[in-house]
């Protein structure tokens, strides 16, 4: 087993391979896995060392974050296609080294396992330059906090999700690819914050020609709270009725297009009217909405109708009444709203699933790439592409 001093950042030497780590972390300049063998015989080391161990393991999360700050993790050069070797090489050190907070994780859960003695009951919590022990592990890593008390009951949520949902998705995504593949257009609307989700759809990296965000400023700019462009306009103009009318009359919908409608509630104005303006187009609506608020409550227009008595299709977003799944006392209202990532999930869902069902009619989908890999040239040229193909797809909205 080598000397865990061996594994350490040198400054001074580069291998011939393109990722400039040293000989004393990899017998093969070349490969990554070498050095995950490193630490791996470290962590050994630590399990029968002790304490002196432990404490020099310590200092392994500063050396490789300093190292990858200092730019000595090098990829090669800017073409991400040509160096994807190189990039596969690095990808764990470039992980684990972005934070040292990540490798700190990462030994408590590579050293709890094999600590000897009583050690080994408890659980490691590590910090830069201390360390300290829990005697109680199931209250460690449940502890009876508000946060973790929102993570499970948003994870139950998702779970929730994925069983009760996944069929109504799947018809969404295939009503969207059947659209999509013969020239329409998916436009999707949400007033206040579920305009995110439209957001969330397009533009996105990993989404594609076909989806249209319908958001309208005037209903979702409201980040000053106060004053101009506050909260006050948006709250009180998606309870204007004949607005929704105004906004879908500025287009010329064609008879392949469709409509996301999305609202937590389900009971304003402007999103039943806009699920109405829709379908007398002739248009289908996929609503996604949350049931139980929408049951509960009272709708604010006037036909008596909330989105889900104007959609062909209604997805269930799972939220409670209110949005927020939190109580904590001496706090008026509740606090924790899980419809963004209940939303989320379901529009990422859909836009997988639609992506998956375009490629079986055998329609090649026009992607938007990601592209914030610099100097990568098949990217550029692909988001130019990308440009083009959606320039083209709204042409007989104007017409």
């Amino acid at each position: 087993m080598p000397s865990l001093e061996k594994v350490q950042v040198s400054r001074q030497r580069d291998n011939t391979g393109g990722c400039r780590v040293d000989d004393a972390f990899a017998s093969n300049a070349n490969s990554a896995h070498a050095s995950f063998r490193a630490l791996q015989d470290g962590v050994h080391k630590v399990a029968e060392g002790g304490g002196s161990a432990r404490r020099r393991f310590l200092t392994l999360p500063d050396q490789l974050s300093a190292k990858c700050y200092h730019r000595r993790f090098n990829g090669g050069g800017a073409n991400v296609d040509a160096n994807r070797n190189g990039l596969a090489r690095r990808s764990v050190w470039l992980v684990l080294a972005h934070s040292r907070c990540a490798l700190y994780a990462l030994y408590a859960i590579l050293i709890r396992p094999i600590l000897p003695g009583s050690v080994s009951k408890r659980i490691v919590i590590l910090y830069p330059g201390s360390e300290q022990f829990v005697d109680n592990p199931a209250a460690a890593s449940k502890p009876n906090s508000a946060a973790f008390t929102f993570f499970e009951r948003a994870m139950d949520t998702l779970s929730r999700l994925k069983d009760t949902q996944a069929e109504v998705i799947q018809k969404a995504a295939e009503l969207c690819a059947d659209r999509i593949a013969r020239g329409g257009l998916v436009f999707l609307f949400g007033n206040g914050h579920s305009r995110m989700m439209c957001e969330e759809m397009t533009p996105r990296q990993g989404g594609f020609v076909g989806f249209v965000a319908l958001v309208e400023l005037a209903l979702s700019n409201h980040v000053a709270i106060v004053g101009a462009n506050g909260l006050r306009a948006p709250l009180y103009l998606e309870n204007y009725e004949g607005y929704a009318e105004q906004i879908l009359c500025g287009f010329q919908f064609g008879p392949n297009d469709a409509f996301i409608v999305i609202s937590t509630s389900g009971i304003r104005p402007v999103i039943v009217e806009t699920a109405m303006g829709a379908q007398r187009r002739g248009l289908p609506v996929i609503a996604i909405v949350s049931k139980a608020h929408c049951e509960q409550s009272k709708t604010a227009h006037s036909s008596g109708k909330k989105l889900p008595d104007c959609a062909d299709l209604v997805i269930d977003n799972l939220c409670p009444p209110g949005d927020c799944m939190v109580e904590l006392e001496g706090l008026q209202w509740r606090t924790g709203p899980v419809s963004s990532l209940t939303g989320a999930m379901i529009i990422n869902m859909i836009r997988c699933a639609t992506a998956e069902a375009l490629l079986t009619r055998g329609f090649q989908p026009v992607m938007l790439p990601s592209h914030q890999f610099v100097g990568n040239t098949s990217a550029e040229m692909q988001l130019e592409t990308f440009y083009e193909a959606y320039r083209k797809s709204l042409r007989h909205l104007f017409e």
